[in-house]
């Protein structure tokens, strides 16, 4: 069901576009694929967004209500619900979103992972699909994207990096006069957000010394498309809220 619904589109919509694209680079039907593809998703991401700014908006009037209800675990739990229905909130939807556009974004990078290029599998292409003529591997006529590639696993770290250092704000520095025995929570959550701006890109960069300049490729494209993303988003949705 998965190659039917997710795996066997991207992969015949990646040979459509290798087919229409003058000399079929490869390279440059990555690109243009994972902009088609997160183009469809950016209004759920768009969603996600929104109501991730509203829970952090409202994350006041929450901490005041679990302070009162403290030690009455089912009236927080009902006053809580109350709160969210009264300001049309449902804080589950940025993880029902993710569940939606999590399979097609495993297809895509398993179009890229296990595509074969630049042998094209006939034996899942579309009767409508044509087989391209040519198939050219070397990006630019500079980089075989079937090989691994130290500039392209460089750019995806250094995107990734940005990335996530606009999306995942910094948390604020330690009190100096506050407890030194921070809770679990807030030393999860430290260390959760340092993993996230550091870790991942170095990651990203050792996981694309492994793998062909394809996937390491969509994954910059992808990057940079979030980080034009983050910028429009705070540019429109953000002001109101009024987060900065």
């Amino acid at each position: 069901m998965f190659s039917t619904l997710f795996y066997n589109p991207l992969y015949n919509a990646l040979v459509f576009l290798i087919d229409v694209i003058p000399g079929g680079d490869v390279g440059i039907a990555t690109i243009v694929l994972t902009c088609i593809v997160k183009l469809v998703l950016f209004p759920l991401s768009k969603q996600a967004t929104k109501t991730q700014l509203l829970m952090k908006k409202l994350e006041p009037e929450m901490k005041k209500l679990r302070e009162k209800y403290e030690g009455n675990r089912e009236q927080l739990a009902l006053k809580t619900l109350e709160f969210y229905k009264e300001n049309n909130l449902n804080p589950f939807a940025s993880f029902f979103l993710i569940l939606i556009q999590l399979p097609i974004i495993l297809a895509l990078a398993f179009v890229f992972l296990r595509g074969g290029l630049p042998v094209i599998n006939t034996e899942i292409l579309y009767s409508f699909i044509n087989v391209p003529y040519v198939v050219n591997t070397n990006f630019l006529g500079l980089v075989d994207i079937t090989k691994v590639s130290l500039i392209l696993g460089v750019l995806t770290g250094l995107a990734q990096f940005v990335q996530i250092r606009l999306s995942v704000p910094a948390l604020e520095k330690k009190d100096v006069n506050a407890s030194k025995n921070p809770s679990f929570g807030e030393d999860f959550q430290r260390s959760m957000n340092v993993q996230m701006r550091y870790v991942m890109p170095i990651f990203m960069f050792i996981v694309c010394l492994n793998v062909s300049g394809a996937v390491a490729l969509y994954w910059i494209t992808g990057s940079i498309f979030m980080i034009a993303q983050e910028l429009y988003i705070r540019k429109t949705v953000k002001s109101k809220f009024e987060v900065k």
